[in-house]
């Protein structure tokens, strides 16, 4: 889950650096994620996972770190 998650981040977040490079708690929106960028994560997460965040979810808190996604995503994914 947490390699699907890096590889959506990687393609979708648009970061100033590779992803290969960012560890799990960097904070995402300081190596250039924006709003958009993570609505588009979001999405191919959705996707992939077969889940909806709900809107209490929409937050920097969420999609701030590849730790804080993979969280979230495994309680969604129950």
């Amino acid at each position: 889950m947490d390699e699907a998650i890096r590889s959506i981040v990687g393609r979708h977040g648009r970061l100033t650096r590779p992803i290969a490079e960012i560890a799990g708690g960097d904070d995402l929106f300081a190596l250039g994620l924006t709003s958009h960028a993570a609505v588009n994560v979001m999405l191919a997460i959705e996707d992939r996972f077969t889940i909806e965040f709900p809107d209490s979810y929409m937050s920097k808190n969420t999609f701030g770190t590849l730790d804080s996604i993979a969280a979230t995503v495994r309680e969604l994914v129950g």
